[in-house]
Order: C-alpha cells, then sequence, then structure tokens
C-alpha cells in the first residue's frame, strides 16, 4: 500500500512541475537597427525649384497699325536691334517729307536773315519769325520720325523669339501680342526653403539642379538673392539662383529638383531618415539601451530634436549620443521596455566621416519574448 501510494504522489508531483513549467518562447522577430554616427558632414538642403527667364518680353507695338512685313521666323534666334515686325507708315512718311520741305525751306530763310538783320536791312521781328519756322518744323519732322520709329518693332534684346501672333495684313492695336521674346542663355531658379534655415544662407552658395527632362545631368548654378521676407502663410523663405543655361537646354517655367551646398559642420549626429518617427507630438525614435555582453538590451522610445536631412539620413540635435543603437525599421511592432538582441553586421561601429561617405552600418536585431 504505501508503494501504491508513493507512486500516486510521484506522478501528481510530475504533472505539476510539468503544468507550472513556463511555454517555450515565441519565435524572436527580427528588426533593423543603425549606430549614430558623429562626424563631418557635408549639409545640403533639398527644395523643389521653378526656372524663369532672366529677360523675357512679350512683344507689342507701341501704335496702332496695319502689318505690312513679319520678318522673324518662329523659333528662330534673333538679335538686339533686328526688325521684326513693319506697320502701315505710308501716310507718316509722307507727313515727315512735307516737314521736312518746310525745315529746308524755313532753315534757308533764317539763314538769310541772320545776314539782314544784323545790318539793319531787315526788322528783327522778321528774323525772329524764321527762327521760329524753322525750331517748329524741325520739331513737327522728329515727332513724325519718332512715330515712324514706333511702327517697327525691333528686338529690344537678343534672345530667341515664340509663336508669331499675328498675320500679314492684321491690324494691331497698341500693346496687342506678337510673339514672346526670351533670352536663355542665363536663367533663374527660385525656391522656398523653411525658415529655421535663414541663417545659412549665404549669396554665392552652390547649386544642383536635376531635371526631369535630362536624367542624370547636373546643372549648377549659384545663390544670387535671399527675399528678406518671410512668407506669412507658408514660413518660408524664397531663394534665387542663377545659373548658366549654355545650349539652352532648360527652358523656363520648367520646375527642377535643387540641391543647396551649405557649409560642412564637424560633430554631427546622423542616423537614417527611416529611424525617426514624426507625429503632432514631435520626432521620437527607438533607442536600444543598456546593451549587455551578449548584446540584449530594451527598447525605449525617446524624444529628439532633427535638423537637416539628405542623402538618406538625418541629422539628430537632441536626444540621442554617437554610439547608440537606434531602430530604422519594424518600429512599430516593438513596445517599450521590449527585450532585443542585437546582432551587429560586421561593417557595424563604423564612424568614418561621413563626408567619406560611409556605409549604413544596419544590424540584425531579435526581439527576445
Amino acid at each position: 500500500m504505501a508503494v501504491v501510494f508513493g507512486g500516486l504522489f510521484l506522478w501528481r508531483s510530475g504533472r505539476e512541475a510539468v503544468a507550472n513549467e513556463a511555454p517555450p518562447p515565441s519565435p524572436p522577430m527580427s528588426v533593423t537597427t543603425s549606430v549614430v554616427r558623429a562626424g563631418t558632414a557635408p549639409s545640403t538642403l533639398d527644395a523643389i525649384g521653378t526656372l524663369l527667364a532672366v529677360r523675357q518680353v512679350m512683344l507689342a507695338p507701341e501704335v496702332a497699325g496695319r502689318v505690312t512685313a513679319i520678318h522673324f521666323t518662329p523659333g528662330s534666334q534673333v538679335r538686339q536691334g533686328e526688325p521684326l515686325v513693319q506697320l502701315y507708315d505710308d501716310p507718316e512718311r509722307a507727313q515727315l517729307a512735307s516737314l521736312q520741305a518746310r525745315a529746308v525751306f524755313a532753315k534757308s530763310q533764317l539763314a538769310r536773315s541772320r545776314t539782314l538783320a544784323p545790318v539793319g536791312a531787315e526788322p528783327r521781328s522778321v528774323f525772329d519769325q524764321h527762327q521760329f519756322d524753322y525750331q517748329s518744323a524741325s520739331a513737327d519732322a522728329r515727332q513724325v520720325e519718332a512715330v515712324i520709329r514706333q511702327k517697327l518693332v525691333r528686338a529690344p534684346f537678343a534672345g530667341e523669339i515664340g509663336i508669331r501672333q499675328v498675320n500679314l495684313g492684321q491690324y494691331l492695336n497698341a500693346g496687342e501680342a506678337i510673339a514672346t521674346l526670351t533670352d536663355l542663355d542665363t536663367l533663374y531658379a527660385n525656391f522656398t526653403l523653411p525658415q529655421k534655415y535663414l541663417g545659412q544662407l549665404r549669396a554665392g552658395q552652390a547649386v544642383h539642379l536635376a531635371a526631369d527632362a535630362y536624367p542624370g545631368r547636373d546643372f549648377v548654378g549659384k545663390v544670387t538673392a535671399i527675399e528678406p521676407r518671410v512668407g506669412d502663410a507658408t514660413r518660408n523663405v524664397t531663394v534665387q539662383a542663377t545659373l548658366d543655361n549654355r545650349g539652352h537646354p532648360l527652358r523656363p517655367g520648367m520646375y527642377a529638383h535643387v540641391t543647396l551646398e551649405l557649409p560642412s559642420r564637424p560633430d554631427v549626429l546622423t542616423v537614417p531618415d527611416t529611424a525617426v518617427q514624426s507625429s503632432q507630438d514631435g520626432d521620437t525614435v527607438a533607442v536600444v539601451e543598456k546593451p549587455n555582453t551578449q548584446g540584449v538590451g530594451t527598447v525605449a522610445f525617446r524624444k529628439v530634436r532633427t535638423g537637416i536631412a539628405g542623402g538618406g539620413r538625418i541629422e539628430v540635435l537632441e536626444g540621442l549620443r554617437a554610439g547608440e543603437v537606434v531602430l530604422s525599421a519594424g518600429q512599430v511592432r516593438v513596445a517599450p521596455g521590449a527585450r532585443v538582441k542585437i546582432s551587429y553586421d560586421r561593417h557595424d561601429g563604423d564612424q568614418a566621416s561621413l563626408a567619406a561617405g560611409p556605409r549604413d552600418t544596419e544590424t540584425a536585431t531579435e526581439t527576445a519574448q
């Protein structure tokens, strides 16, 4: 009987021990981490810019008239002062001929009076009248000459002329459009940046532009103007760069991807831009705190203040220290306080200068259940 009860006791104890054993741990969940880097960063700012012509006008006559000649071909290059459109000016030319003849006669009469008046052979009043007639005829002739010049529309500067908007024989009113004339040799690129970067902007800074029409081609310009006023609605500052458009590949109205070069700064902390989670409460980063010798640590979500972003990384101004490990993916799957195991990639911990373009030292991390 004692043997039976003893066996029963051992059987029950064994079942209770098995029941009290913890369930086997779940398979670890893989996430990705990266080391906070410190180094000298070549800072850049990215923006979307709009290209504008330095010189562009809509050609139009100053006076009304009928088109009698068109001297340009749409899309062609024209020189400064080159005749473009002639308006009917026969009446003005006839009037000019009459006035010039009157001026010639008045001039001869004035010359005669200059000889006679000093010796008393002609009254002074006659001399004064001849002088007035000559000056009046000359002024009237110059006035008509000005109207004739206005009836010939010339190119105010060298450039490319656009699509013609007039036809031969058409009556044009003053100010009516003829065509667009654009100087394509030099262009402006206007873009906006947040006001927090205003203190880092300077005239002469290099700007690189990329246009979808020319993949892989780098267009270089320089900052030439910074708007002194910040936009009320956007709190952005407008920056203008000037670039050489030799060969005329770019056109006004195009948009371009703009990269503004800022002075390099030492001791800059950066993390992959995917490591930063943004919300209405600010930016946060998941940090692996106090990892032990086996690489096991605890996840904590820490608020940070970020700076310039570019090249897949973002500057961290406050909240992190160099060498700390942050999650760069899978943050939403990890709860605060979760224990994780870091398995460093062989390149992890590379603290080379950012200017040398070090590789992203990502590591595989496992969540310990």
